[in-house]
């Protein structure tokens, strides 16, 4: 019962005007005292573990967001050498791994969502992945909340994609049709040895807003999908491991490779919890 009545309640959440207004709440830089006791709060209700935080002290942080998308201790997160070896881009739970049954993706029991959908409606791209190998991880609350290369790519586009913003929780992931397809998502596509890597980023309840160290804070645009290309001069590298990214407050990842091009390690199945850098799978080729 208190699962129906928790997908109920956000059909009628109004999701946008929640999650914006949480967004700003927690930029907030003028009430140090405020802020201190919902990060003191938020580490004792989770179990943020700040010991390997770059800065221990919840207090030194300006905001919630700073502290919520903190640097770790270097080389806490070794990333796994090898060049065929593909790493996790997160820290979070595994959903879902697998390959794509044509377009679609296996999303929980009895629910499934579409590459087409999912990667903003450009059907030569999603026709890239088509049966393509996919997994998607979970970031909770606790979890270090950056996101970095699984291997090395040249960023050849970034879409954004508006939507609904319902939390992106196992329960809801098995109750909510279309998902990740649905939600409110920033879509970014690299160019690797294998062909092209798309990471979405998925936002959600909550969810302020997705950061990217090329464009900032990549900001809602109600008018409809939006792509920016980036070529030439414009063409960012990034090495595995690189950060490319960052949720200000809490999401999911889905990464799609193509067909045949990486094959996930065996440990690796729903259920899992995982951590940025740790070998994820085998690029093939």
């Amino acid at each position: 019962m208190f699962d129906k009545l928790f997908i109920l309640s956000q059909y009628v959440t109004p999701q946008l005007a929640v999650s914006r207004a949480a967004g700003r709440l927690a930029d907030n830089d003028r009430t140090p005292a405020l802020k201190n006791r919902v990060v003191k709060w938020f580490i004792k209700r989770y179990g943020v573990d700040m010991s390997e935080a770059a800065e221990p002290d919840p207090t030194a942080y300006p905001s919630f967001n700073a502290f919520f998308t903190r640097a770790l201790k270097p080389g806490i997160r070794p990333v796994a050498e090898g060049e065929n070896t593909l790493v996790s881009p997160v820290d979070g739970a595994i959903s879902q791994i697998g390959r794509a049954a044509g377009d679609r993706v296996f999303q929980a029991k009895g629910q499934s969502f579409s590459l087409l959908e999912l990667l903003g409606g450009d059907t030569h791209l999603a026709e890239a992945f088509s049966e393509g190998e996919f997994s998607t991880i979970y970031l909770s609350p606790k979890d270090y909340h950056r996101i970095h290369m699984p291997m090395a790519g040249k960023l050849r586009e970034m879409i954004y994609v508006p939507g609904k913003l319902f939390s992106v929780n196992p329960v809801t992931a098995e109750n909510v049709p279309n998902l990740f397809a649905r939600n409110e998502r920033v879509v970014c596509i690299f160019d690797t040895a294998v062909g092209p890597m798309a990471l979405v980023l998925v936002g959600a309840m909550i969810v302020g807003s997705v950061e990217t160290p090329w464009a900032g804070v990549v900001a809602p645009n109600s008018s409809g999908v939006k792509a920016v290309t980036y070529e030439g001069e414009s063409a960012i590298s990034f090495a595995k491991g690189e950060e490319m990214g960052r949720f200000r407050l809490g999401s999911t990842v889905v990464m799609v490779m193509p067909k045949g091009s990486v094959s996930w390690n065996a440990e690796q199945a729903a259920g899992k919890l995982v951590r940025m850098g740790e070998a994820f799978g085998q690029v093939e080729g």
